[in-house]
């Protein structure tokens, strides 16, 4: 039994000697599923409301919600493009690539809080857009912002999720947190 333990602190990172305590995964486990959460909710919601391509303005002139549906991949990536099996392949990548990322997330140190809530942000938002995938074939995008004649990519909750959570591991990445320790007043 010692030994048994030995080797869970040795792979927590503590020698023999010292125990490494085995903390919970609450934030990796919460987060995802919060976001999935409010994704398939606003998703539902868009659905029930709106037909396909109708739009209700937001803010005149910068947001409107328009029910699009995206079989592509991110920012309508090969949305236009017609191949067989395109919807089990963009899922099947999909699946794959969260996968990935769940694996890094697993790996990562429990006082790497950045980076565990940027990938918790990303795995909730890729897991939200891959039940839309599995179970339609197609995304639900909704979030229409534009200035003029210009439109963004429509996007969703899950699309944000992914996005913010890029954002937070590339800053991780660069080390913002670690600096402003070390700025002067």
């Amino acid at each position: 039994m010692s030994d048994a333990l030995d080797d869970v602190d040795v792979i927590n990172g503590a020698g023999p000697s010292e125990a490494a305590p085995l903390r919970p995964r609450r934030l990796e486990v919460l987060l995802p599923i919060l976001i999935v959460a409010c994704d398939q909710i606003s998703k539902a919601i868009v659905r029930a409301t709106l037909s396909i391509h109708q739009s209700v303005t937001v803010v005149p002139g910068f947001v409107d919600f328009t029910h699009v549906r995206n079989s592509g991949a991110a920012f309508g990536i090969l949305n236009y493009a017609d191949f067989p099996f395109k919807t089990a392949i963009i899922a099947i990548v999909a699946t794959a690539a969260l996968l990935g990322v769940g694996i890094y997330a697993a790996s990562l140190a429990h006082h790497q809080l950045v980076a565990r809530i940027g990938l918790s942000l990303i795995i909730g938002g890729a897991a939200g857009n891959l039940i839309d995938r599995l179970v339609s074939g197609s995304v639900v995008d909704f979030v229409d912002v534009y200035w003029r004649t210009y439109h963004f990519w429509a996007f969703n909750v899950a699309d944000s999720a992914i996005s913010i959570g890029v954002a937070i591991m590339i800053l991780d990445m660069l080390g913002v947190d670690k600096r402003q320790g070390s700025a002067p007043l």
